[in-house]
C-alpha cells in the first residue's frame, strides 16, 4: 500500500492534530504571560504617542507651508514694506515666536517682531545646495531651542530678502489628561519640550516631590532609549506584515515607583499625512514620547493550569474513543475486505468469505461470498447468502466520530472562558479614549481654521474686477490645497465670477452666519464651505469647499473604534469609517454622551468619557466638543468615538479569544481529517458496493477500473480479477453445454 493512501494516514494524522491540538490547550487555556501592566494599556500608549508626533509634524508643516506660501503670493505680486508683510503675517496666523526680513545682499535685518531671532547660523550651507531653505533647529543664548523657517521674497528689480520666522518645539497644545506627560526627543536624545509635568511649588509633600523626581528620571532614560529605537528604518522596525503608522513607534516599560510602574509610548514623525505631500518635519529627526505611570497588574490566573490541563485530558480521551470508532467500523473492515478479496481472486475458493457486519463493507463482503459460490460451483445463486441491506453506511462512523469531538469543540469554542459586561477595564483605557478623541477634535478644529486662514490669506491676494487673473490664482491655490474640492468667488449679487476645482454650491450670506458652514442637507454628502470677504470687492467673498475625504482620513486612527463627527443637531458631517450623510446617531448613552459633553462647564464645554455596560457587552465611548480659539471653536460640533473593550488586550477577552481559537481549530481538524477519510474511503466504498452487486447479478461486461492506489483500489483490482474469472467460467460452461447438445440428438 502507498504510504500517502487508503484509510491509515487520515487516521494517523487525526490522531497528531488531536494530541497537537490537547497540547496547544494545554498551554493556551493556562495562565498568560506574567505581564507587569496590561498589553492594552501599553498599545494605549503607543497610540497616544503617534497622535501626539502627527499633531506635532502637521503643526511644523502648517508652519513652513503658510511661510511659503505667503512669501510667494507676495513675490508674485507688488512690492510690499517689510514692516507690513510682519504686521499681515501676525494677523493671519498666530503661531511664530518672532519673525524677522533680511536684505541678503547687505545682510541688514529690515524688520522685526517677537523674540530676537539670532543670526549667527545663516551662512551659504544654509541658502544654497540641496538642504537650502529647509527648517532648521537653532539653540538660543538661553539655551531654548528654536525651529527656524525660511522663505524667499523675489521681486524684480530688488535685492532679495529672507523671511525668517522661529517657533519653540513644545508638545502640541493637547488634553493629555491626568498623570499623563509628554516630550519632544531630538536624535541625540535631548529633551526640547515636555508638558504635563506638575510645577514642584505646586506639589503638597515631599512624597510627590519624590514621585515627580522620578517620573522626569524616567522620562529622561526612556527619551534616550527611544532616540535610539527610532534611528532604525520603519520598514525593518515593524513585524512582517504589519501595518498601521508610517513610522517608527513602540512601547517601553520603565521603572516602578510605589506600585507604579512607568509606560511610554514612543513615535517618530512619519512623512505620511492626509494631504499626501512630503512633510519637512519628518526630516527633524524628533521623536515623541508619552509617558504614563501605570498601576502595577496583579496576577489573578491562579489555578488555571489545571483547567487547561483539564481540557486537554478530555480532548485526548475524546480524541482516544473517536480514533477507536474510525478503526472498528472502517479500518478493520477495510482491511478484512482487501485480504479476502485477494484471497479468492488467488483462487481460494473453499473457504467461506468473512463478511462484516454493516456499511457498504457488508454489501461488499456479501457479493465477494456469492461471487466465491458461482465461482466454487455451489449450486450459483442458489443458498447463497441474501443482499444485506444496512440502514447506516460509511457514513455513519464518521458522523458518530465528528459527534464525539463536537462534544469538547463546542463547550470549549462557544461556552468557555465567556465574557460579559462585568469585565473590569482598566481606568486608563477610559481615560486614553477621552483624550484621544478630544485631541482629534482639537486636531480636526485646527484643520478647519488653518482652512479659513488659507482662504483669509488668498482673499487678499484678489484684486480688482478681472476673472482671468483670478481664475488663474483660483487654479494655483487649489494645486497648492488638496483639502479643498473647489474655489470660487461670488459677487455682492451672489452670482459666481471666478472658480476652479469641482462644481460650487450656494453660499449664503448674513451677519450672524459663521465663516465656516456646513450646508447640502438632503443630499449625497456634506458640503463644508469656509469662507472670508475680499478687501477690494465690495460685498464679494471668497468661498472654499473641504473634501468630507479630507475630514475623514483625520479621523481614521487605530485603536479608537468608530470615530464620528456631528453638528449641534447631533447629525453625522464626517466619519473615519464610512457614514450617511446627516444620519444620526442611535438614541442611547452615545447621544446622551454629545449632550453632556455639549453643556458648558466654567469655562466651556468639556471632553467626556464613559464606559458602556449593556447586554454581554462593554463599550468604551468619549465624546469631545471643539473648544479653544479659531473660527470654528464655536461651530458646535462634536468629535464622538466609541469601541467595544473586547478589542483590548486583557486578559479575560483574550482567554476568551484562545478558547474560541481552540475551539475553531478542533472543528478544522475535523472537518479536515473526516473531509480525507469520506472522499478516499466512505465515497470509493459506496461506489464499488453497486458495482460488487451488479457484478453478481449478471453483469459480467463492465470493467471495473481502480482510481485509487489503496485498500479500495486493491479491492477493485482484486473484483475484476473475479469478473474475468466469472466471465471464463460463463464461456467454459457455454461450450460443455454446446459439445454435449449434439451427441444427445443423434442418439
Amino acid at each position: 500500500m502507498p504510504l500517502l493512501g487508503g484509510i491509515r494516514p487520515p487516521i494517523a494524522v487525526l490522531c497528531v492534530l488531536i494530541l497537537g491540538l490537547a497540547g496547544l490547550t494545554a498551554k493556551v487555556l493556562g495562565p498568560g504571560k506574567d505581564t507587569v501592566v496590561p498589553p492594552a494599556v501599553l498599545s494605549s500608549q503607543q497610540y497616544f504617542a503617534e497622535d501626539g508626533a502627527i499633531a506635532l509634524r502637521a503643526s511644523i508643516d502648517e508652519r513652513v507651508t503658510d511661510l511659503e506660501r505667503t512669501a510667494a503670493a507676495l513675490s508674485a505680486g507688488r512690492p510690499v514694506k517689510p514692516e507690513r508683510i510682519l504686521t499681515d503675517l501676525g494677523r493671519t496666523y498666530q503661531k511664530w515666536t518672532g519673525t524677522t526680513v533680511v536684505d541678503l545682499e547687505s545682510g541688514d535685518v529690515l524688520a522685526a517682531r517677537g523674540e530676537t531671532i539670532p543670526l549667527s547660523w545663516l551662512d551659504k550651507d544654509v541658502l544654497l545646495g540641496k538642504q537650502a531653505l529647509t527648517p532648521r533647529m537653532v539653540r538660543l543664548e538661553a539655551g531654548d531651542v528654536r525651529l527656524m523657517t525660511m522663505a524667499v521674497l523675489d521681486w524684480p528689480d530688488r535685492p532679495q530678502q529672507l523671511l525668517l520666522a522661529s517657533s519653540s518645539l513644545s508638545v502640541p497644545a493637547i488634553n493629555l489628561g491626568p498623570f499623563r506627560s509628554m516630550a519632544v526627543v531630538a536624535e541625540n536624545g535631548e529633551i526640547l519640550g515636555t508638558a504635563g509635568f506638575e510645577q514642584a511649588e505646586a506639589l503638597n509633600s515631599d512624597q510627590e516631590r519624590q514621585e515627580l523626581s522620578f517620573l522626569h528620571q524616567q522620562m529622561s532614560r526612556l527619551a534616550d532609549q527611544a532616540a535610539v529605537r527610532t534611528e532604525q528604518h520603519p520598514v525593518s522596525a515593524k513585524e512582517p506584515g504589519s501595518r498601521g503608522y508610517p513610522g517608527v513607534s513602540g512601547t517601553l516599560l520603565g521603572g516602578e515607583y510605589n506600585g507604579r510602574v512607568a509606560t511610554a509610548g514612543y513615535a517618530s514623525l512619519a512623512a505620511a499625512n492626509p494631504e499626501e505631500k512630503q512633510s519637512q518635519a519628518a526630516g527633524l529627526g524628533l521623536t515623541v514620547v508619552a509617558l504614563l505611570p501605570s498601576v502595577k497588574q496583579s496576577t489573578s490566573d491562579q489555578g488555571l493550569e489545571l483547567y487547561g490541563l483539564a481540557a486537554a485530558g478530555v480532548l485526548v480521551l475524546l480524541g482516544l474513543l473517536a480514533v477507536t470508532v474510525l478503526w472498528a467500523t472502517v479500518q478493520r473492515p477495510l482491511l478484512r475486505l482487501f485480504l479476502e478479496s485477494r484471497r479468492l481472486a488467488r483462487g481460494d475458493l473453499t473457504r467461506p468469505v468473512s463478511v462484516p457486519r454493516w456499511g457498504e463493507a457488508a454489501r461488499i463482503g456479501t457479493a465477494l461470498e456469492r461471487l466465491r459460490r458461482q465461482l466454487a460451483g455451489d449450486g450459483a445463486d442458489s443458498g447463497a447468502a441474501p443482499r444485506r441491506r444496512t440502514l447506516v453506511g460509511g457514513r455513519g462512523p464518521l458522523v458518530v466520530t465528528a459527534a464525539l469531538l463536537l462534544l469538547w469543540c463546542v463547550p470549549v469554542g462557544l461556552l468557555l472562558n465567556r465574557t460579559d459586561d462585568s469585565v473590569s477595564v482598566p481606568a486608563p483605557m477610559v481615560n486614553d479614549q477621552r483624550d484621544r478623541t478630544d485631541l482629534i477634535a482639537d486636531r480636526l478644529r485646527r484643520a478647519l481654521n488653518e482652512a479659513q486662514a488659507d482662504i483669509v490669506s488668498t482673499a487678499r491676494l484678489i484684486g480688482e474686477e478681472n476673472p482671468e487673473d483670478t481664475g488663474r490664482l483660483l487654479e494655483e491655490a487649489l494645486l497648492k490645497h488638496p483639502r479643498y474640492r473647489s474655489l470660487y468667488v461670488v459677487g455682492a449679487d451672489g452670482e459666481i465670477t471666478a472658480r476652479a476645482g469641482s462644481e460650487p454650491h450656494d453660499w449664503s450670506r448674513g451677519k450672524d452666519l459663521p465663516p465656516v458652514r456646513v450646508s447640502g442637507q438632503g443630499g449625497k454628502e456634506p458640503i463644508v464651505q469656509a469662507g472670508a470677504p475680499l478687501p477690494e470687492r465690495e460685498g464679494g467673498t471668497l468661498v472654499g469647499e473641504i473634501r468630507v475625504e479630507f475630514l475623514n482620513s483625520l479621523l481614521a486612527r487605530p485603536g479608537l473604534g468608530d470615530v464620528r463627527v456631528v453638528d449641534a443637531a447631533g447629525q453625522t458631517v464626517a466619519a473615519g469609517n464610512g457614514f450617511l450623510a446627516f444620519e444620526e446617531l442611535p438614541d442611547g448613552p452615545l447621544t446622551d454622551l454629545v449632550r453632556a459633553a455639549g453643556m458648558r462647564v466654567g469655562a466651556g464645554p468639556v471632553e467626556n468619557g464613559l464606559l458602556i455596560r449593556e447586554g454581554n457587552g462593554v463599550t468604551v465611548a468619549a465624546a469631545a466638543p471643539f473648544s479653544g480659539g479659531g473660527v470654528t471653536a464655536d461651530i458646535g460640533w462634536t468629535v464622538v468615538s466609541h469601541q467595544d473593550a473586547s478589542r483590548f488586550q486583557i486578559a479575560p477577552y483574550e482567554r476568551e479569544d484562545r478558547s474560541v481559537l481552540a475551539g475553531m481549530l478542533g472543528l478544522a481538524a475535523i472537518i479536515f481529517c473526516l473531509g480525507w477519510v469520506h472522499l478516499v474511503v466512505v465515497r470509493p466504498l459506496r461506489a464499488l458496493a453497486v458495482s460488487a452487486e451488479k457484478l453478481v447479478d449478471g453483469d459480467l461486461k463492465t470493467v471495473l477500473y481502480p482510481r485509487y492506489q489503496d485498500e479500495v483500489g486493491a479491492v477493485v483490482r482484486s473484483l475484476e480479477l473475479l469478473r474475468q474469472q466469472a466471465q471464463a467460467h460463463r464461456h467454459n460452461q457455454a461450450r460443455r453445454s454446446a459439445e454435449t447438445r449434439p451427441g444427445v440428438g443423434g442418439r
